[in-house]
C-alpha cells in the first residue's frame, strides 16, 4: 500500500489543476490494513480528501469507499462519461484513458455514489465513486492507473473537484474588457472570440485610442461598450477582466490602474519589462484582493504539449539542454515590435514565450544567463537582427534561446538532448494554394511559426543502436488559458499562469537584454 502525501506527481501533465495541501489530501494506491483503514477513515472525518485506487477483494479499502471492485478488466483504451453533477461543469461529458479498469459496485447504503461510468460492451458500469464521510470525502477510482488519470485534462480536474467537494456552481458571467483592441484579426478579435466561446466569460467592453480600432471592435463585436482609454475601461462596472494588449512598454502602468480600480487583469506577454515592475504588479494584485496573469498562449501550443508530454513521461531521461528557434531572413516588423523603446527589446518579442516554455519543462528558472546580439543588416530599425540567450541551472543543464532576422536557413524549432535520446521538430512552410477566376494561380504565406511541428524522436538502446519514431503534435486544446481563467475565478482551480512564474520569465528577459546590451555580460540570477 502507497500514501501519497502530495499527490503534485500525478498531475504533472494537467495545466489546469495544481497540488493540494499535503495536510488535506491521501492518495491510496494498493490493497490497505486494519491499521491504514483505521487512520484514512480517521483523516477523511476530520476534514481529509482521500484517492484511493480500489483493489479487488480488498475488505478494508472496500470498507473505505463503500464501494467495491465487481470486475477487472485489463489494460486498454476506455472512455470515461461524467455523471450529471456540479463537478462535471464546463468538462467534456466522455473521454478515452488508456489504463487497465476495474467497474465498481457502490453501497448506496453508505451515501457512496456514482460519478462516472465507462461503457463495457455496450453496458455502463461504474468506475468512479465518491462518499462523504464526515467532514471530509473518499472518491474510489477504478481507474487503476492513478497516474494517467490524474495527469488527465479533464479526469484529473474532475477527480479534483469531487476531493474538494463541488457541490455548487457559481453560474456567473464574468464580463471582459479588452485594452488595446488593435487592428482586424488582432489581439483583441482573439481575446474577444475566445470569451464568446468559452462558458463563464462574456466580451462586454474594448478600449482603444484610434478611432479606427474601436470601429473595428464594433464590427467584430456590435454590443460591446467602447472606450477611448484604459481609465475609462477601468470605471466600467461591467468589466469584472481587464485584458491588456497594448505594447509592452504600457503594461505595467495599465495593470497597476486596473487592478487598483478592482479588476482582474490578464497581460498579453510580457507581463512587463523589468523585476521590480513585476514585483510591484504582484503586491497590487494581493491588496486589491485581484488576480494578475499573463497571456501565455503557446503554453497550449500542440507540438509544446507533446514535447512537455514525452519530457514527463521520461521518453528522453534526464533532459540536460534545451534548444529553441525562431526567425529567418527577412526586413523585420516596421512597427513597434522593432522598437526597443516600446518593446522592451528583441527578446521580449518571441521570448517572452520560448523563455517560458523553457522554464516550464525544466520546472525553474536558471542561475546564470548570458546574451550575446548582432545588427549587421537592418539600419532601420532598434532591436538586433539576432540573438542567443544562453542560460545554466545550478545542476548543470542548460538551455539556448535563439531569434534572428539574418538566418536564411532555419535552425530546428526544437532541439533536446537527453540520457536516452534526443528530440527535434523542424519548421515548414504554411503556404495557401488557389486558382482564382480572373487570377489565375494565388498562393499565400503564413507565418512558419504558427504551424504546429512534427517531433523526431531518437533513443539509444544498447545492442541495437538508435531507433527513431515520429511524433505528431498533441491534439488541439481549445482556448485553454481562457477556461483555466474561467474555472480559476468562478470553481477556485489553480491558476495555469501564476504571476510569480511570468516574473521569472521577466527576469530572464531583463538580464538577457542587459547581457546583451553590455557584449554579453554574464550574470547570476538571486
Amino acid at each position: 500500500m502507497s500514501l501519497a502525501a502530495d499527490p503534485a506527481v500525478l498531475r504533472k501533465e494537467s495545466p489546469s489543476t495544481g497540488s493540494p495541501s499535503t495536510a488535506t489530501r491521501r492518495v491510496v494506491s494498493g490493497r490497505i490494513d486494519a491499521a491504514q483503514y483505521t487512520e484514512l477513515e480517521g483523516f477523511a472525518r476530520s476534514g481529509g480528501e482521500v484517492l484511493i485506487a480500489l483493489e479487488p477483494n480488498d475488505s478494508c479499502g472496500a470498507e473505505l469507499a463503500g464501494a467495491a471492485v465487481a470486475h477487472d478488466l485489463p489494460r486498454t483504451e476506455w472512455f470515461v462519461t461524467l455523471a450529471d453533477r456540479a463537478e462535471a461543469v464546463r468538462l467534456d461529458g466522455e473521454v478515452p484513458v488508456t489504463s487497465a479498469l476495474r467497474t465498481l459496485s457502490p453501497a448506496t447504503s453508505v451515501g457512496a455514489t456514482v460519478a462516472a461510468t465507462t461503457s463495457v460492451r455496450f453496458e455502463h458500469s461504474p468506475t468512479i465513486t465518491v462518499r462523504s464521510l464526515g467532514e471530509g470525502r473518499v472518491v474510489a477510482s477504478g481507474i487503476a492507473d492513478l497516474e494517467a488519470l490524474m495527469a488527465h485534462g479533464t479526469l484529473g480536474r474532475f477527480v479534483d473537484r469531487l476531493l474538494r467537494g463541488l457541490d455548487t456552481v457559481d453560474t456567473r458571467v464574468l464580463g471582459v474588457g479588452v485594452v488595446g483592441y488593435g487592428p482586424f484579426g488582432g489581439m483583441g478579435y482573439l481575446h474577444g472570440l475566445a470569451a464568446t466561446e468559452t462558458d463563464g466569460l462574456a466580451l462586454v467592453a474594448a478600449a482603444d485610442n484610434a478611432p479606427e480600432r474601436i470601429e473595428a471592435a464594433r464590427a467584430d463585436f456590435p454590443e460591446l461598450t467602447s472606450h477611448a482609454s484604459g481609465a475609462s475601461l477601468a470605471a466600467d462596472d461591467d468589466v469584472d477582466i481587464a485584458i491588456i494588449a497594448t505594447p509592452p512598454k504600457f503594461h505595467a502602468e495599465l495593470a497597476l490602474e486596473l487592478l487598483r480600480a478592482g479588476k482582474h487583469v490578464v497581460v498579453e506577454k510580457p507581463m512587463c519589462l523589468t523585476v521590480a515592475d513585476a514585483d510591484l504588479l504582484i503586491a497590487t494584485a494581493k491588496a486589491n484582493d485581484r488576480i494578475i496573469s499573463v497571456h501565455q498562449s503557446r503554453r497550449w501550443d500542440r507540438d509544446y504539449l507533446a514535447v512537455k508530454r514525452l519530457m514527463d513521461r521520461g521518453d528522453l531521461g534526464e533532459v540536460f539542454n534545451i534548444e529553441t528557434f525562431v526567425g529567418g531572413f527577412e526586413h523585420p516588423c516596421r512597427a513597434w515590435h522593432s522598437e526597443e523603446a516600446i518593446s522592451g527589446g528583441a527578446a521580449y518579442d518571441w521570448g517572452s514565450h520560448h523563455i517560458d516554455w523553457i522554464i516550464q519543462l525544466y520546472g525553474d528558472r536558471p542561475a546564470k544567463v548570458l546574451c550575446t546580439t548582432h545588427t549587421r543588416v537592418w539600419k532601420d530599425t532598434t532591436n538586433v537582427d539576432q540573438l542567443s540567450l544562453w542560460m545554466q541551472w545550478a545542476n548543470g543543464r542548460e538551455a539556448t534561446f535563439r531569434q534572428s532576422d539574418v538566418c536564411a536557413i532555419r535552425r530546428p524549432k526544437f532541439h533536446i538532448e537527453g540520457t536516452t535520446g534526443t528530440l527535434e521538430g523542424h519548421y515548414r512552410p504554411m503556404v495557401t494554394e488557389t486558382v482564382e477566376p480572373g487570377r489565375g494561380f494565388v498562393d499565400h504565406v503564413s507565418h512558419h511559426a504558427e504551424a504546429p511541428v512534427d517531433l523526431r524522436l531518437a533513443r539509444f538502446e544498447g545492442g541495437y543502436g538508435i531507433i527513431e519514431s515520429t511524433i505528431p503534435p498533441a491534439p488541439h486544446p481549445g482556448w485553454g488559458f481562457h477556461k483555466n481563467l474561467a474555472d480559476h475565478l468562478l470553481l477556485g482551480e489553480p491558476l495555469a499562469v501564476r504571476p510569480e512564474q511570468s516574473r521569472d520569465v521577466v527576469a530572464v528577459l531583463e538580464a538577457g537584454h542587459r547581457s546583451g546590451a553590455n557584449g554579453g555580460e554574464l550574470i547570476e540570477l538571486g
